[in-house]
């Protein structure tokens, strides 16, 4: 017996025929934001050394190079969502590629750490309107029995993007200067423009909802101010310092407020009442702790394959690759996984692989063969790939059609938000414990540069170098230090891919939900209200 989706399609026939190749130019959309941030994972020792071959970025300025882009990001993506469902998202994507390339081209040219932290929140601003709009129109243009498919395919493309990035920043790295690593953009950007207008089609919400202003505002704020406070936690290798406590919990209130004017506004920036259902929570939960532990993870791994290691941008990209080949090759296969072992079960397990992955990096040391790095990072991406398209699947199909800017718009929210909280936090657990173990090694230094030699390995491997032989045994301490420092990081990201395991073990279904009420096949077809 053929089920109303197949005998009543929602998909016009020419927007049908056409779907693998609007796939195709979400996907390339999506690359340019997610290649951004893989390339700066390359980059991040290059931009710290001092001018003229960096920008002499401290730890705290590279990890607010890295967060102003994905705070501005994450708190602007949930009201881009809505204006997507609003104006269009066709609109918001192009506006959103223009505004990422206008980022882009500016940031290749700054001149100070302040000013490339600037350019990245602009590179933010725009990605905010481009991530949540892919997702949205692939919901709209593929019917939902081939929308699992699709979505594995567009999670591939994240690998696909991890892939290429570090290997591109390597090169760009090895024959220009680091600004090329932003300018590589602008190019991808205007084909990407010039397809999307040629193909996709335009689709909104027939019933949008009202722009929520001092929701975004709430969120912007507090996560600016709770992320802050971390960081500068971190700097001083004190968490207990007064304006450290004293940021961490405005930010933990100014959240807290927006959670309870959210849930009295009748126009919210979040509807909170999606929580209610624990799938979803469940679902939305696991993929944020998932970037919280990646995002952690891959900012220390930069710095060991490079400071310690020893190896090139290019190398380091090249060393990278088996965790991006994972994500590519399962992602798009991981629904038939779940056909078979549902869906809780192939997430516990990949939140499992991840966690003992992390734990893994214990054991990596200054001589350790790189092979084991290698495994260790193909085992993290087929880690990843198992959890992020089933929960991506359940997050999208939680929500009726015409909401799927608002349902994409939350997922990456919490995707970003994670991954921001995971720098934050494993990066200050890093500089923390690496301060803590090199300050006593510091005591040849004049005592006005110990604090700054001390704030992360590329500093003190920059005071070795101009003492001479003087610094050789600093530079052994500097090594000795990152890596029980390291150890530390990479065991709290492995606690909290374990609360992941918790979580989704508690509240995922064994098997995918069925179809939601709202998702009817008289629900409104693509382009409705155009």
């Amino acid at each position: 017996m053929t089920t109303p989706a197949v005998s009543t399609p929602r998909i016009p026939e020419a927007v049908h025929r056409r779907r693998w190749a609007i796939l195709g130019v979400l996907m390339l959309s999506l690359l340019i934001v997610v290649l951004d941030n893989s390339i700066l994972n390359v980059a991040i020792k290059t931009i710290s050394t001092p001018e003229p071959t960096g920008l002499g970025a401290t730890q705290g300025d590279l990890e607010w190079a890295i967060n102003s882009y994905t705070l501005v990001f994450a708190g602007l993506l949930f009201t881009a969502g809505l204006l997507g469902d609003r104006l269009g998202r066709k609109k918001v994507l192009l506006a959103g590629l223009a505004v990422f390339g206008i980022g882009s081209a500016l940031a290749a040219e700054s001149g100070s750490p302040v000013q490339l932290i600037l350019f990245r929140a602009v590179m933010g601003l725009g990605a905010a309107f481009v991530m949540p709009a892919t997702l949205a129109v692939l919901m709209n243009v593929f019917e939902r029995d081939e929308q699992p498919k699709a979505i594995g395919i567009w999670a591939g493309g994240v690998g696909l993007a991890i892939a290429i990035g570090p290997i591109t920043g390597g090169v760009l790295l090895d024959h220009f200067w680091w600004g090329s690593v932003f300018l590589v953009n602008v190019p991808i950007v205007i084909v990407a423009i010039g397809l999307m207008i040629w193909l996709v089609p335009e689709s909104r919400d027939p019933k949008p909802g009202r722009i929520d202003l001092v929701g975004v505002a709430l969120s912007v704020v507090g996560l600016v101010l709770l992320v802050y406070g971390i960081i500068k936690g971190g700097q001083l290798a004190d968490f207990t310092d007064p304006a450290v406590i004293g940021t961490v919990v405005a930010g933990l209130a100014v959240l807290v407020g927006f959670v309870l004017y959210e849930k009295r506004s009748d126009h919210p920036s979040i509807d909170i009442s999606y929580f209610r259902n624990r799938v979803f929570s469940a679902a939305i939960s696991s993929l944020a702790l998932v970037f919280f532990a990646l995002m952690g993870v891959t900012f220390f791994a930069v710095f060991y394959t490079q400071s310690v290691r020893g190896y090139s941008p290019l190398q380091t990209g090249l060393l990278m690759l088996p965790l991006a080949a994972a994500q590519l090759i399962f992602a798009p296969r991981a629904r038939l996984v779940v056909d078979r072992f549902g869906v809780r079960a192939v997430c516990s397990g990949g939140l499992l692989l991840l966690a003992a992955m992390l734990a893994a990096f214990t054991a990596l040391e200054a001589d350790t063969p790189i092979w084991i790095l290698e495994v260790i990072f193909f085992l993290m991406g087929t880690g990843m790939a198992h959890i992020m398209t089933p929960a991506s699947v359940v997050i999208m199909q939680a929500l009726p059609r015409e909401k799927a800017g608002s349902a994409s718009a939350l997922s990456n929210t919490f995707r970003q938000v994670g991954g921001a909280l995971g720098i934050a936090v494993l990066g200050s657990v890093l500089s923390a414990a690496y301060r803590s173990g090199v300050e006593d090694k510091l005591t040849l230094l004049p005592a006005d540069a110990r604090h700054a030699a001390g704030e992360s390995i590329e500093a003190t491997l920059g005071v070795a170098a101009k003492l001479g032989p003087r610094g050789e045994p600093l530079v052994t301490a500097a090594h000795d230090s990152f890596l029980h420092a390291m150890h530390i990081t990479a065991l709290c990201g492995a606690g909290v891919a374990l609360i992941g395991v918790v979580v989704v073990a508690l509240f995922l279904p064994g098997r995918t939900p069925q179809e939601p009420e709202a998702e009817r096949p008289e629900a409104d077809p693509v382009g409705a209200g155009r």
